[in-house]
């Protein structure tokens, strides 16, 4: 099974960008989703020099780390944060990336803004010129109140572009949602087009997100029902711990490799 395997920065939470390609690249992974959530992890951020975001760029290069993906997560029913979320954009352009990941709320920070899906919908309709030219999707996360596949494919289907549909985060639909995502993703199945691989331990609303494998989430379900589908979309890995976070980078290195071994064992060229 060939697909773009990569690792979300996101699990070094804590930790700098530098440290983070180093232990992706020592675990054998080649691709990497920068992450650029406001108020949680800015391992690349725009407000970053120039400078400093060429030379890391020239570090991936060196480690032969391919950025796929960039986390830029940004509250898309809040117009005043429209602005900062056409700076991810740029910013995922600039490292060669084809996805540009967030939720429809903020992820880590409080929502200023709610509102309905059509207004949501002509939100997001209005970046879709500048996801055109930069030649990248984006995909809308499974997070907060937009917790299933289900939510997620009414608001894809109301914007009816090609630029953008699900980012579907596997123990995100069982913590926020309460669903059994090997179930739910059936309702957007046709919408998926980016995966956060994440393990879950514990009951609905425990904050315990062990590496691939350690947790309970069906992904032998979950990995069927898209050979199934010819689904080939590009998985990202995502560790988040528990709330006290891991003890040690050692500790996050070792998960990233885990996963990396779980996902040879259950026959993926990663």
């Amino acid at each position: 099974m060939k697909r773009i395997i990569g690792v979300n920065s996101n699990c070094y939470h804590g930790y700098s960008i530098e440290e983070a390609l180093e232990g992706i690249y020592k675990a054998g992974f080649r691709y990497i989703e920068l992450t650029a959530t406001k108020g949680w992890t800015e391992h690349v951020f725009p407000t970053q020099s120039f400078a400093y975001l060429v030379g890391l760029k020239k570090k991936m290069q060196e480690l032969s780390i391919i950025p796929f993906a960039l986390s830029g997560h940004c509250n898309l029913m809040d117009k005043e944060r429209l602005q900062d979320f056409m700076e991810n954009i740029e910013l995922a352009r600039f490292f060669g990336c084809k996805y540009i990941v967030s939720s429809v709320g903020e992820a880590h920070l409080e929502d200023k803004e709610v509102t309905g899906n059509e207004i949501l919908a002509e939100n997001i309709r209005s970046l879709i010129p500048l996801l055109e030219d930069a030649g990248m999707m984006l995909v809308l996360e499974i997070h907060g109140e937009h917790c299933n596949g289900k939510i997620l494919k009414e608001i894809v289907d109301l914007i009816d572009s090609e630029h953008v549909q699900i980012n579907y985060d596997t123990a995100n639909a069982i913590f926020y949602g309460g669903v059994k995502p090997e179930e739910d993703m059936q309702n957007c199945k046709n919408e998926i087009a980016y995966m956060h691989l994440k393990d879950k331990r514990g009951g609905q609303q425990e904050w315990d997100f062990p590496a691939l494998g350690k947790g309970t989430v069906n992904f032998q379900k979950i990995f069927e029902n898209l050979e199934r589908d010819n689904n080939d979309c590009p998985f990202s890995i995502e560790i988040e711990f528990t709330k006290e976070g891991a003890r040690d980078i050692d500790e996050v290195n070792q998960a990233v490799l885990d996963s990396y071994q779980y996902l040879k064992e259950k026959g993926f060229a990663v």
